[in-house]
């Protein structure tokens, strides 16, 4: 029962995951926290868009907030978000280079007369 739900768990985080806008936004926040504003103008997109994208990432616990003032401030709920992210890198250029000496090795084949 723990293992199904914990296999609920894990498909709903990669969902949350499986946007280019909300990667993006884990990349910005690698290093260090951003406000809105500077995420919107990094990513030059529109402040209701990237606030939507916040809102989710912030429901599933990758990223949270800290208010200062009228400025709120992102940053990611576990730096451990951003090696699952690097290592998913890492597979899918495995992946493309393995795809791209296959197709090579094709190419060699056909041009040997």
């Amino acid at each position: 029962m723990v293992e199904t739900q914990l296999y609920v768990l894990h498909a709903s985080i990669c969902q949350t995951l499986a946007n280019p806008k909300r990667l993006e936004i884990i990349d910005r926040l690698r290093k260090s926290e951003m406000s809105v504003m500077q995420l919107t103008e990094a990513m030059q997109i529109s402040q209701a868009n990237l606030s939507q994208h916040l809102a989710v990432m912030r429901q599933k616990g990758i990223v949270k907030t800290r208010r200062e003032g009228l400025n709120v401030y992102y940053q990611l709920g576990n730096p451990k978000i951003v090696q699952a992210c690097d290592l998913m890198r890492e597979v899918l250029l495995e992946h493309l280079e393995t795809g791209a000496e296959l197709v090579r090795g094709k190419q060699e084949k056909e041009s040997i007369p």
